[in-house]
């Protein structure tokens, strides 16, 4: 059996949590969990991170922002193993010179959005989600995709950058959600 994560460490944790002590949480005083979660073997975050109920993190998924990136997922998500989360980034541009070990004073500009998962919204194998990425109600990044911006409710993304390849309907998986004590009426017509 694997080690535990120490989860005294984490800002809040709610019941049935698992988290493999084989990960690296960069500022855990900035990360709270609920119930239901399975965070699993070589996860790296150093981001603020709010999880909902559940949800699983799979192996080595990367989380990236400093400080000021934030990551939120509202419940019932499943990120795969290896995709990447970037809550920040440097731009590239002419504002400075850039690299993590640059002094602040000559740093470029950074881009900071937060990375906000809806329920039962999905982030398949080797996918990357950049600073802004809003996932909505339902929507499935597939495998190797890039995505930056706002995407529409129950929707399938595929593709660097993703684009939207298919409907899917969720009144079975908000219904059976409810079975479960969940409501999510004000956003089964999103």
């Amino acid at each position: 059996m694997d080690q535990e994560y120490d989860y005294k460490l984490l800002n809040s944790v709610g019941n049935n949590v698992y988290i493999n002590s084989n990960i690296r949480i960069r500022r855990p005083e900035l990360v709270s969990i609920g119930s239901n979660i399975a965070i699993d073997w070589g996860f790296y975050c150093t981001t603020q991170v709010t999880l909902g109920d559940y949800i699983h993190i799979c192996p080595y998924v990367t989380c990236i922002g400093g400080k000021d990136g934030v990551l939120r997922c509202a419940g019932f998500n499943n990120i795969a193993a290896g995709a990447r989360i970037i809550c920040a980034s440097e731009r590239f541009d002419d504002s400075g010179i850039f690299g993590s070990m640059i002094p602040t004073e000559y740093r470029g500009r950074l881009i900071t959005e937060p990375v906000i998962l809806e329920p039962f919204s999905n982030v398949a194998t080797s996918a990357v989600l950049l600073p802004g990425s809003h996932l909505a109600m339902g929507v499935l990044i597939t495998i190797g995709s890039v995505i930056r911006g706002k995407t529409e409710p129950w929707t399938v993304y595929s593709g660097n950058p993703a684009k939207p390849v298919k409907k899917i309907d969720g009144r079975k998986i908000i219904e059976n959600a409810k079975k479960m004590g969940y409501c999510f009426d004000d956003l089964a017509e999103s």
